[in-house]
Parts: structure tokens; sequence; C-alpha cells
């Protein structure tokens, strides 16, 4: 018999074990919880619902007030800390007193019984409790005692769509449930035991009544002293729910969208975070109600993203949209990694001369934004101005396809719009791939540390790590260096002293940028140890005509550098953190941009037909001859040496009619020629 006792002991315990491991109790339906994104010195930012709308935040014993803690476990279960899930001394007395008062007074229920009701809720009834029991016992073997109330507080209903004690402390004090007054948490404590009718928003009577009640009862167990009774009953409850926290909407989502989805410290500075959103939307009201403004700071050295303004407001068109996140063409702000590279390559140095002329490439002729040529420039100059053609001619010389994956490694991706797998040629040195606003800040980052590239960081745990990331090198240090001190000596915008005479400004290395059709306007710069990356445009692609990156863009710049200069002091050193020892030009070509081709003839093309008839009467006026190759350029016409006008240019006025052979001969001996054809009559 004894054996036949143990064996059937041993059977039932067997059954036991196996039908919790089979039906385990269903911790995941706690898994989806709100989260909270805060800015680098913990204050909120934005808050995001669960997927299915409701607000429960995952709760860390650690940052809830200690005092509701106890006040809590006395009220609803004095003996928490030390049953096993079922307290069956109280679940007695409370079956005892429902019997004599005829209906149900107490539940009995531990916070752990609570706990497994909340996360598999079924009908009151004795099976159901029974389920309790079970289910409790099955928490009290898998989790801590700590675990276990801090489901309990993740999970506790107070009133609509309302979970947890973190939701219900934001949405109806404000703030997080770290340190609580006497009356917040009597009222915390009286919510859930029944959340629909006592809530303050809609029944506050019921709420204030229930919550003094629980304060009285607290006094009686001795938590509560009678003065804090009587504050208590004198205190108002909340007559609204509160909204949770909303700043930073696309900065709080790319955070969010950067790692795990959980409570996170973000990069982002609360301060300067909301003084860049009030300028970006006044200047945007500022330029018409179809207008967007974004714009992203970066910390160099750490690369945090410290503001991120995805678009001047919601409530203007596209202003769901992050526009820092959207491609588009950056215009010119590509030019100074082009030249970088070429210093890099010591194809050029800031005083190399280059050609200001009027070119073409394979078909593709760019023009200066003027509509106008300056002759021969040094690169400096030609950077400072963001004249077209010379940063063509540097780009076909360091090769398109190099300088698109140099960017793609860099990550910034140049993208053709319809055109998959297509390159853009030495269109992209005009803006002729599309980038988003995100990526420029990654390439200004690497011209501001000395040309080493690194992703964007957003939480602040990773700052560190960036920090000693040796990252990919986009260019030299020392052809970083030059760049920034070219930029640096751009024009400053109008009404804009220079950084170099102003007592106390940042000193701004930047450049600006516009797309073909007016369409995108930019400005970009390193200031001190931060890169600032401004985006000025419609969100819909429209042009906006007349409007420059240089007219718009640049001003809201320089006014958002200020701006983080007062705000960001605590990141470091202001003063831009230059190469110490300039570029050393190499011996030869630096002198004057040259492509070790013959000479090029832009003016007259091969196979011309050019008019030299009178018009009215009048001579016609001389042929201006254009090229472009190593130095000045001599010029023959059917051998003999071409007139120079007052100014010195090279012109030829044809004295009949017929074909001629055109020749350009460079200082080193090599030639081009072309044969044209001169008509003094309208063949018509």
């Amino acid at each position: 018999m004894p054996k036949r006792l143990l064996a059937g002991l041993a059977a039932l315990i067997a059954a036991v074990l196996l039908i919790d491991v089979i039906f385990p109790p269903p911790l995941e339906r706690a898994g989806g919880v709100s989260v909270l994104v805060t800015d680098r010195a913990g204050k909120p930012l934005r808050a995001f619902p669960t997927p299915d709308g409701r607000w429960r935040f995952g709760v860390d014993l650690e940052e809830i007030d200690p005092e509701f803690v106890d006040a809590l476990v006395r009220v609803e279960d004095k003996r928490f800390w030390d049953h096993h899930g079922t307290d069956w001394l109280g679940l007695t007395r409370a079956a005892f007193d429902s019997l004599l008062a005829g209906e149900i007074v107490s539940g009995g229920s531990t916070l752990t019984m609570q706990t497994a009701r909340m996360l598999e809720p079924r009908p009151r009834n004795p099976g159901s409790k029974l389920i309790e029991i079970w289910r409790a016992n099955q928490l009290e073997r898998r989790l801590s005692k700590r675990e276990i109330i801090e489901l309990y507080l993740s999970l506790t209903p107070y009133g609509g769509n309302l979970e947890g004690v973190r939701a219900a402390s934001w949405s109806y004090f404000g703030h997080e449930a770290d340190r609580l007054s006497t009356d917040e948490i009597a009222l915390l404590i009286a919510l859930p035991q029944s959340p629909e009718v006592r809530r303050p928003d809609r029944r506050p009577e019921f709420a204030a009544r229930s919550r003094d009640w629980v304060a009285e009862k607290l006094a009686r167990y001795g938590v509560f002293s009678e003065n804090d009774v009587l504050e208590v009953a004198a205190t108002s409850v909340p007559a609204r729910r509160l909204d949770f926290p909303d700043r930073a909407w696309h900065g709080a989502d790319a955070v969010l969208a950067s790692g795990p989805r959980e409570d996170v410290r973000s990069t982002l500075d609360a301060a300067l975070q909301a003084e860049l959103e009030r300028i970006a939307l006044t200047r945007a009201e500022l330029e018409g109600t179809d207008v967007q403004v974004s714009v992203i700071v970066v910390h160099v050295p750490t690369r945090a993203v410290r503001a991120l303004v995805g678009s001047a407001s919601r409530q203007r068109a596209g202003g769901w949209l992050d526009l820092t996140d959207r491609p588009r063409s950056p215009g010119s702000t590509l030019k100074p990694f082009i030249y970088g590279l070429a210093f890099d390559d010591g194809t050029a140095s800031p005083d190399t001369r280059i050609q200001d002329l009027p070119s073409q490439f394979a078909g593709y002729q760019p023009e200066n934004f003027d509509r106008m040529f300056h002759g021969d420039v040094r690169v400096s100059d030609a950077l400072q101005h963001s004249l077209n053609v010379p940063a063509v001619l540097m780009l076909d010389r360091i090769g398109a396809e190099r300088f698109s994956a140099q960017l793609a490694i860099a990550g910034a991706r140049p993208r053709v719009s319809g055109a998959t797998g297509q390159s853009a040629g030495l269109a992209i040195a005009l803006g002729g791939a599309g980038l988003t606003g995100r990526e420029l800040a990654v390439l200004y980052s690497a011209l501001g540390d000395g040309g080493v590239a690194k992703p964007l960081v957003w939480r602040a745990e990773e700052e560190a790590a960036s920090a000693a990331d040796p990252g990919h090198r986009l260019m030299g240090e020392a052809s970083a260096g030059e760049i920034l001190r070219i930029l640096q000596g751009s024009p400053s915008p109008a009404g804009r002293m220079p950084g170099q005479l102003t007592r106390d400004a940042p000193q701004i290395a930047f450049k600006t940028g516009t797309s073909y059709g007016y369409r995108d306007a930019w400005a970009a710069a390193v200031s001190g140890q931060h890169v600032i990356v401004v985006w000025v445009g419609r969100a819909d692609g429209a042009p906006r005509t007349g409007v420059t990156g240089r007219d718009i863009a640049l001003p809201i710049l320089f006014e958002m550098a200020d701006r983080a200069a007062h705000h960001l002091r605590d990141d470091g050193d202001s003063e831009l953190r230059l190469s110490a020892a300039p570029l050393t030009p190499a011996k030869g070509a630096l002198r004057a941009f040259s492509t070790d081709r013959p000479p090029e003839i832009l003016f007259p093309p091969q196979g011309a037909e050019l008019w030299a008839g009178t018009v009215d009467g009048r001579a016609p006026r001389p042929f201006v001859l254009a090229g472009r190759g190593a130095g000045a350029l001599n010029w023959f016409i059917d051998g003999d040496p071409a007139s120079l006008d007052d100014a010195g240019a090279p012109v030829w006025r044809p004295d009949r009619p017929g074909f001629y052979l055109v020749m350009a001969v460079d200082d080193a001996g090599r030639s081009s020629r072309v044969r044209v054809r001169v008509l003094t009559e309208d063949p018509a």
C-alpha cells in the first residue's frame, strides 16, 4: 500500500509538472508595452502607445515611488512578500466575511492572483478563482517577487485605454510615478478597484470618495497620518486626462527606429530641439502656407543627433513626413567633397588655377548659376562662389563613378530618380542625384572630423562607442582641413558680419545648394563641434522660382548655429578643429589644373557653319575663340595667329566665305584643330 501511495503521489506530481509545462502562464500578453523617449538629460520627449492603441508602460520598481509600493502592498496584499502566490488565511477570511454579508465583500485575491487575472481575464466565479490560484502558483515559480509586482504595476487597469501606474501617473498628474504625493498615492490605489466607475475625468465624486476611503484605510494601518488624510480630502481630483508627451515628433520616431522598442534615453537636447522647432515654424510661416523647413544638428565627436526637425509643423502640407529622411537633389552641397578628393589625389590645391569657361562633356554642358563665366580662377574661389564648370571639371578628373562610390561607402548613397542601378554621371556635381538631409549630415560630420565618416547616433548609450569608432576615411585630414578653411571664408549672408570679425560668434564653414528648378534650398555647415543641415522647400517637390539656398536656407542656418552655440556649450570646444598643417601643393600640376590632354576647342565646334555676313549694312562682330587646356592657349587660323581684343581674348573676324582650319596650341606644344565653314550670304 505505501508503494502504491508513493507511486500515485509521484504520478500526480508528474502530471502537475507536465500540465505546468504544457499550459504555462500567458506572460507574452504583457509584452506589448508603450515606450517613452527622453532627451539626453532624461526629460520626456514623446510617448508611443502599444500597437493596439493602449497606454501601458513597462515598470522598473527602482523607478516607482517606494511609498506608493508600500501603501499598495499594505492595502491589497499585506503578506505579499511572504506567501507563495495565495494567501490562504486571507482567502478564508474573505470567504467567511462574504458569507456573513450575503454578498462578495472581498475577493481575497493576492497581488499575484490579480496579476494572473489581468494576464488572462475570466468571469468572476469560483471556477475562475481556482484557475487564478493555479496561475499565481505558476507565476511565483517563474518570477521573483519584484518581477511579479512590476508586472502587476504595468497591467493594472485605470480606465479607458490606461493600464499600469506609469500610464495613469502621466495621464492624470503629468509626470512619472517616481515621486507621488499622498493624494496621488491614494487615488492610484483606489482607481483599479473599479476603474470605469471611479474615473476622475468622468465621475470625480466617485473618484474622490474612493480615494479618501483609501487614505483613511492607510491611516488605520499607520501608513498615513491624520494630517495626511485631511490633506488628501482637501485636494481635488484631476478634472481631465492630460496628453502624453509628444515633443520632437520626428526625432523621437528616428530614435525609436534605431534600436529595440523600449524606453530609451536619446541623444537629443530638449531645449535646443524646442528652439529650432520654433525657428523652423516662424521661418516657414514667413515663406508661405505650403513651405516646410527641416533641420538636423549633429555633435561631430560622437555623431550624436542633438536636434531633428522633420518639418516645420504637422499642420502644414506634408508636415507628417520626416523631410530629413527624404531623398532630394542636394544642389551644390557636394562640391566640397569633390575638391577634397581632388586634394587627396594631388590633382589640385586651394591655389590651383582652373578655368571657368563654357565646356561640354559628352553632350553635358554645365552653366554657372548667374549664366556668366569667370575665366581663370583659383580652386578656393571656385568653391567659395560655387562655380559649376570648375566643379564638373574636377569631378571629370577624379571620376564620377568613384566619387559616387566613395559617398555610398561613407553612408550617403546617391539616388537617380527613375533609374535604378544607373549613375548620375558628372551631373552629380550639381545635384543630379538624390541625398537626404541625414546623409548630408554624415558627410559634413566627416568633413568636421578630419575626413572620417561614421553613422549617426541616436541613443545616448551609444555615444561613447561612436567616439571610439575608427570610422571610414572619406578624405585625408589635411584635405578636410583645407576645405573647412575655404568654406569658412565664403561670403556671409546679407546683414551678417564674417565670424572672424565678430566676438564670440561661432566660426562657420558653410556651403549652400539650390536644386534644378528651385525645388530644394539647402545650407550645410560645420559650426564649432556641430554640423547643421537646413532644407527649405515644398514637401511635394514643387518649384519655388527664384528662391535659393543662399537666400532662404543660409539665414536660417546662421540663426540656428547661434542657438546651438548657446544651448550646447557643454558639448565641448566651440571652435572649428582645423588641420594644423596646410595642404602641401605637389609639384607641377597643382599650379594650374590640367587634364594632361590636348587642348579642347569649345568654340567654334567641329563642323560648325558660322554666319559672317552683314546685318543692316553693319559689319558682324568678331567671333571669340574659347577653349581649355594647360595654361594660356595660342590660336591660329589657317596657320596665322589670331588677333586679340582689348581684354586680351582671342578673336577672329573672317574676311571671306569658305572653309577654315582653327587650331589651339597649349604651353606644352599640344594642339587641337577643328574645320569650320564661314557663310557670308544666306544659304536660303
